[in-house]
């Protein structure tokens, strides 16, 4: 019995102790858990992608600013950019920023392998704290250097490669350009980025992005600090979009083709509307862009050609002039920044050019035709009436009728010189049916 109660306890004992060390245990996981990953300072991610225009420009600014303001300790800018079409004045104040930023600033290029950082993008790579990219991806053609603190901006040794040309990931690493040791597969993802960062110093402090927690089965993972994505707003992501190239050039010539619709139709419609909206969205890229001012003036010149035509509701000699002039303006729009020619791309120069021939040569004359063919009630007085050719009509011309320009059509057979005398001998709508003063012949088809 004695017994008994002694093995009752020591078994009692060993119960309490052993839920203390749970107990204590527990407390110990469950502090790490919670408290460590959400004590650390949030890291920030801006997506930086496409040309650097003025709404980028300003982003990249307000997003130090406002990481500053969150007491965020480093801002990742996520990179893919083909260049700067800000000025140079602009893109030194946006790397001045970066430079002076009181907080740590990362540049990633990526997220894809087909990522790419040239001009005054991968300028901002020389300035900011910690650098990296994806594998695949490439940095270079800076161009012209832009200055910071008065000064060059600098690779160091691999500066002068990097002016005129591009390097990979792997070659940048051999070169020393990126401020971060990372493997042979780059850094792949956002997370990656700020796993890396744990422990770099910049700015005089040492990041602090990772923690060891421990998990309920005792194993230990690394997590990171909380990450906070931003990018552009509504209205700014589609200004941005419209000041890149190819949808610059749509806007620009769908908004133009509309409007010269519209100067043929009835009172202002959806189509004035849509065509003057799509005109000043247009407008607006083509002046964020390196654009020839001489290759524009063409494009609209090609436009006042086409309106010609339309008026008579055929495509004729103005038609042709206008589809050379569109062809050789489309193709010229675009200047170019360091290392990136900025033409319009081959599919959507074959859209422009083949939309304006259908629009011009088979869409808008047709339209006019229909729009303004009225019955002939009216207009039976012109019947027998004498006039001239204005153009050689064979079948369809244009003559000229009581004072007025008309659309006309004669017999194939007889065919009239322009400057020849004609009859008036039936009324289509506002087409006039002539033949020759003498000589007419019927088809014998109206036997």
């Amino acid at each position: 019995m004695r017994r008994l109660a002694i093995a009752l306890f020591i078994g009692a004992l060993a119960s309490m102790v052993a839920s203390s060390l749970g107990s204590s245990a527990s407390a110990t996981t469950e502090e790490q858990t919670t408290g460590s990953a959400a004590d650390l300072a949030a890291v920030d991610v801006l997506q930086v992608s496409g040309l650097i225009d003025p709404i980028v420009a300003d982003s990249i600014l307000d997003a130090i600013d406002r990481a500053a303001k969150n007491g965020s300790q480093a801002l990742i800018l996520q990179l893919n950019s083909l260049g700067h079409v800000v000025d140079d004045a602009e893109m030194e104040e946006v790397l001045q920023a970066i430079a002076d930023s009181p907080l740590a600033i990362g540049v990633w290029v990526g997220p894809a392998r087909s990522s790419r950082a040239y001009g005054g993008a991968a300028q901002m790579m020389a300035v900011a704290d910690v650098t990296a990219m994806v594998a695949g991806s490439r940095i270079g053609n800076l161009g012209p250097l832009l200055e910071v603190d008065g000064e060059p901006v600098s690779f160091g040794p691999a500066t002068e490669d990097l002016i005129d040309d591009t390097m990979s990931f792997t070659e940048a690493r051999a070169a020393g350009v990126l401020r971060l040791d990372t493997t042979d597969q780059g850094v792949p993802t956002v997370r990656s980025m700020v796993l890396a960062m744990d422990g770099v110093e910049a700015k005089g402090v040492v990041l602090d992005t990772v923690v060891d927690e421990i998990q309920e089965d005792g194993s230990v993972q690394a997590t990171s600090t909380l990450v906070r994505f931003s990018g552009l707003g509504f209205v700014d992501e589609v200004m941005h979009q419209v000041a890149s190239p190819s949808i610059a050039y749509l806007m620009f010539v769908v908004g133009l083709a509309l409007l010269i619709f519209e100067l043929f139709t009835a009172g202002v419609g959806v189509a004035g509307v849509v065509g003057a909206l799509c005109t000043v969205a247009g407008c607006y890229g083509l002046a964020v862009l390196p654009t020839n001012i001489w290759a524009l003036a063409l494009i609209m010149l090609a436009m006042v050609a086409f309106a010609v035509d339309v008026q008579v509701g055929l495509p004729r000699f103005w038609t042709a002039v206008g589809m050379v002039l569109f062809t050789i303006g489309s193709w010229f729009l675009y200047g170019s920044i360091p290392g990136v020619d900025l033409r319009v791309g081959w599919l959507m120069l074959f859209v422009g050019i083949a939309g304006v021939a259908l629009t011009f040569v088979v869409g808008m004359p047709s339209m006019v035709r229909t729009r303004f063919a009225t019955p002939t009630i009216g207009r039976e007085w012109m019947i027998g009436e004498m006039g001239s050719a204005t153009t050689s009509i064979n079948p369809d011309g244009v003559a000229l009728v009581a004072g007025g320009r008309w659309r006309a059509r004669t017999n194939r057979a007889t065919p009239i010189a322009a400057g020849a005398a004609l009859r008036v001998v039936a009324i289509d709508g506002v087409t006039l049916e002539v033949e020759p003063e003498s000589g007419g012949a019927r088809d014998y088809r109206e036997r």
